[in-house]
This record gives C-alpha cells, structure tokens and sequence, in this order.
C-alpha cells in the first residue's frame, strides 16, 4: 500500500529545502554594498582651504567647544554666511548630483536678467522641454503668468515647469545652461557642471556641498531671492483668473527658530538634498548636505548642524573659507595667509576632475546598485523601485 503521508512529507521537505537556500542566499541581496556609504575621490578641490580637499569630517574645536553631532549624508558643510568661515565639514567638495539644490543657481543667473512685474504667455514647447516625472508647480500653455509668480513656483514647490517657462523668457534652456556654468565660474564653483537648469538628473551634472554654498551666501544678498526663498505659503494663478495655494517643500521654514530658506531637492540618485540658513543674534549660518537616506532626514540633520554651530560658532577654529566671487571686493585672508584669488587659495590646485563626478552619479551607481544576487527573495521588488526614479524619472522636492 502506497504511503500518502510519506508522499505529502516529499513537497514540504523540497519547499522547506528551497526556502532554507533562499534565506542563505538572502543577506547576500540586502549586503552593505545598497546602502554603504562610498568613498570619495582623490584627489579633492582645495578650494577655500587645503583641509577641505580631505576625506571625512574635518573641525577644529579646542578644549570647551561643544562636540560635532553625528549626521548622516555623503557630504556636508556648516559655515557663517557673514564672514564666510567655515566651522567644519565632511567632504565638502565631493562632487555629487545636486538634484533641486541647483535651482539656487539658477535663480543667481537669471534673476538679475528678467524683470519680476514681466508677463509671459506660455507656449506649449516650453513645457515639452521638462523632463518625465518632474516636480511641478501646475502651469499651463496659453495662460499669461507674471515673472514674479514664476519664481514662487520656483522657490516653493521646486516647478521645473516654472524654471522651463523662466529659460524661453532668458533665450532658452540652451543658453541659460550655459549662462549658469559661466556664473559658476564667476563665483568660483569649480565642482559644478550644469546640464539641466531644473537640477532633474542628467549624466555629468555635479555639485558639491561647498558650492551650494557659494550659491545660496550669493543668494541670499539679493532681496527677491531672500523673499522668495523665505515665503512659506503663496497664492499660485490657475486657469481663467482663478487662484490656488502653494506650500513651500522646506519644512524648516516657521518650525526652526531664525530660518530664511534656502533650498531642497531630491532624485533617485542624488538622494535628498537641502541648504538652509537661518539667522540668530546677528549671526547668519549656513548647512548643505548632500546624499542623504530618507525623506525628511535632511532637515533633522540640517537642524543638529545649525545648533551645534551656533552654539560653537564664538569658539570653533575655521579650517576653511567660502572664497568671494572673481571680482568681488575683499580684503579678508583665507587660512592659507592669502587673499581669495591669489595663488594660495587652491583656486588653480589640483581639484576633482569631471569625470569624478560623472563617475558617481552614473558609474557608482552601477557598481553600489542591484546586484544579480538580488533576483533571490524580495530582492526584484528592491530593484524595480529604485530602477523606478532613476534618470529623474521619480522627481520629488519634499525631502
């Protein structure tokens, strides 16, 4: 007689030798390598100091000062917008996709170009130029927009739309990308590569923590940029006359005490992104950071870093500069004994070629990404939602 019990025995023993190879296999899909943080490249920019050119973090805090907190995020700086001293940083001019943290340049270069009271009909080409997935403010073709409505869908709800419809009224997405590399150039960003105004991921576009720095200090001295990027609640036109209400995605604004903005981003590849300054006791800061897992994790990390600085900000010893602009007026030194512009302030040092940045954020990307191993277990779904966002495809600003 055939024994069916030792028979129902066979399929479970098979699923259960199965199982017990797929869990075997399974730390390998979910291994350090998805979520280990890289390691930099060298060499560096030295730019506004030679300790900035290092890896990891850098501070120089005698006996009293309060300690650095622990932040997440591939690179980060802390520095007082005013005298331009950087209190410490972490691989600050590593270059990395600056996802909407770009926007800041853009609106350095094209802001003083177009006047804010200008009107604009919007074409339908000029909305065919903005990438899949973007983060939108809701223009529409045929409607007539004022200028100074455009920058709040900027500031606030990060509309590559608004930016698209902001490059035809400056000549083009074409020239205004080229405007924007120039003006990096003039305030001597010399990790940045622009290809798409907006910040949406494009291969070779790069940024650096210190150079969103430079653009958001540089910013921050023009007032329309100032008022934008600190509104937190606008009323944005609709169709035929009718109106609706716009947030700002920098959840800091009226939750941390002094904040004046400045700018947030988020891709698939570059991660969340932020640069915020705030103001307290006559003292302006300012935090970018790069890379960071999580949304919303860039404001709990921007938020340790502004207190710890002004706490520390009448003790800790700066171990670099954020350099003035090429022609800019400054009789400061920087740490290396000479003038920003002279010979001593790594303007024309080695610095991290551009195809160091190209590298990461399409190359690194392939080697930390979604390895074969992953097919195992529930390592598809892993890899059908990161391949969801990548190339900007899942455009978000609420970081």
């Amino acid at each position: 007689m055939y024994d069916w019990s030792r028979a129902s025995r066979k399929p479970a023993a098979l699923c259960a030798s199965a199982l017990a190879l797929t869990l075997a296999f399974a730390p390998v899909a979910s291994a350090a390598p998805a979520t280990e943080e890289p390691q930099p490249p060298s060499p560096m920019s030295d730019v506004g100091g030679q300790r900035l050119a290092q890896p990891g973090v850098q501070s120089d805090l005698p006996a009293g000062v309060p300690p650095l907190p622990a932040v997440e995020g591939y690179a980060w700086l802390v520095a007082d917008a005013d005298t331009g001293k950087i209190l410490a940083a972490k691989n600050p001019h590593w270059k990395l996709p600056p996802a909407s943290t770009l926007k800041m340049l853009f609106a350095d270069t094209v802001l003083p170009k177009v006047d804010r009271n200008a009107t604009h009909l919007v074409t339908t080409a000029e909305l065919k130029t903005v990438g899949e997935g973007s983060s939108l403010v809701g223009i529409k073709e045929n409607e007539t927009y004022k200028v100074e409505d455009l920058w709040r869908g900027v500031f606030l709800r990060s509309g590559n739309d608004a930016v698209h419809v902001l490059c035809a009224m400056n000549g083009g997405v074409a020239t205004t990308v080229q405007q924007m590399n120039e003006r990096a150039k003039q305030l001597r960003a010399g990790d940045t590569n622009v290809v798409s105004p907006d910040g949406y991921d494009a291969p070779g576009q790069v940024s650096s923590a210190y150079d969103l720095a430079l653009f958001a200090r540089e910013g921050l001295k023009n007032a329309d940029f100032r008022s934008y990027a600190a509104t937190k609640v606008a009323d944005f036109p609709g169709v035929a006359g009718a109106k609706f209400q716009i947030q700002n995605t920098n959840a800091m604004l009226g939750e941390y005490p002094g904040m004046l903005g400045v700018k947030n981003g988020y891709t698939t590849n570059a991660g969340n992104t932020f640069v915020g300054g705030a103001q307290r006791d006559g003292h302006t800061l300012l935090v970018s950071i790069m890379h960071v897992e999580g949304k919303g994790k860039t404001y709990e990390e921007t938020r340790k870093l502004l207190d710890w600085g002004f706490a520390a900000l009448s003790q800790a010893k700066p171990i670099g500069n954020l350099v003035d602009p090429i022609g800019a007026p400054s009789t400061k030194k920087d740490d290396k004994g000479a003038k920003p512009g002279g010979a001593g302030d790594g303007t024309t040092t080695k610095a991290a070629s551009s195809a160091d940045g190209d590298a990461f954020n399409w190359g690194l990307w392939a080697g930390l990404g979604v390895p074969a191993a992953l097919v195992l277990g529930g390592g598809v779904l892993f890899a059908l939602r990161r391949r969801e966002g990548n190339s900007g495809v899942r455009f978000e600003d609420d970081a």
